[in-house]
């Protein structure tokens, strides 16, 4: 029966979890650098196939290729100490491979042994993992080689060339694959700009306070305006705050418009305000949240 993609990640999450309660008494390593957003390889390759006795391969052998239609994912954590594809087989296989550096290192070309079971790894070992269609290794040791890899910001992998063995609880059969991954240059990462206009107006109707600007983008974005407007009058503090959504398209700076609605009965007023502003986006190509924050003085007049 073939899983669909969500199914298959409950089913390797319970295949983990079954692992990691039988390892109970094993090694707790911490995880390295943060998840990132895993981008689809534009062209790669995957394959192994393993010994008569492997218990991830059954003794067969595996091959999958974007050229023939198998969907491969790939990205590596925050501080390119660890890679990890995962594999959707046209034929309704599928796969994940992690190979990780020692903790605190980044991956780089060369070989890597005395690698065991990622994540349980050591801080001073690295670590492998592979495993799917519902079978993992509650232990391993193994090694891999690095012969080329390319990094990117926030998790993108342009190029990785890697070979790997990976040996189930300490048995002599072994799984032995590669992967071959090629990816276009990594995207512009999402630059926002922020801008607040230096006049506003004070509501003598309702004693908000409307302040406006503008935000640019390299990349369409919706983006969130929002901040605090801050006034002294006669030793009263006044204060509000405002929110506002637009769409932004590179080219021309597009205006915001954001009201403020004081917080107790005095009303904002002519006269100078410090204008706290923030816009937020998400990079649509990193999943990552990006934000620029400017404070400002604005001087209101009646409107």
């Amino acid at each position: 029966m073939k899983l669909s993609a969500p199914r298959r990640v409950l089913a390797r999450a319970t295949v983990v979890l079954a692992l990691a309660l039988g390892m109970a008494t094993g090694s707790t390593g911490l995880l390295s650098g943060a998840e990132a957003h895993a981008m689809p390889v534009s062209e790669g390759s995957f394959s192994f196939s393993g010994d008569e006795g492997d218990y991830i391969s059954g003794g067969r052998s595996y091959a999958y290729t974007t050229a023939s239609g198998d969907r491969l994912n790939i990205t590596a954590d925050s501080d390119n100490n660890r890679v990890s594809l995962s594999v959707d087989g046209a034929s309704g296989d599928w796969w994940y491979l992690d190979l990780a550096a020692p903790s605190g290192k980044a991956l780089v070309p060369g070989t890597y042994t005395g690698a065991t079971r990622y994540p349980f790894n050591e801080p001073d070992e690295p670590g492998l993992s592979l495993d799917g269609n519902g079978r993992g290794c509650n232990t391993l040791t193994g090694e891999f080689t690095i012969s080329d890899v390319e990094f990117g910001p926030h998790g993108y992998v342009k190029k990785l060339d890697a070979a790997f063995e990976q040996h189930c609880e300490g048995g002599t059969p072994a799984a032995r694959g590669e992967v071959h991954i090629t990816n276009p240059a990594p995207p512009a990462e999402l630059d926002l700009g922020l801008a607040v206009a230096v006049e506003g107006t004070a509501s003598t109707l309702n004693g908000k306070a409307t302040l406006h600007g503008t935000v640019s983008c390299n990349k369409p974005v919706q983006v969130a305006v929002a901040g605090n407007v801050t006034q002294v009058k006669n030793q009263t503090l006044i204060r509000g705050s405002y929110s506002t959504s637009v769409s932004c398209v590179p080219g021309t700076p597009v205006e915001w418009t954001g009201t403020a609605v004081p917080t107790g009965s005095v009303p904002f007023q002519r006269g100078l305000v410090e204008v706290e502003a923030r816009a937020t986006a998400t990079d649509p190509d990193y999943a990552q949240p990006v934000t620029v924050n400017e404070t400002v003085p604005v001087r209101l007049r009646r409107g």
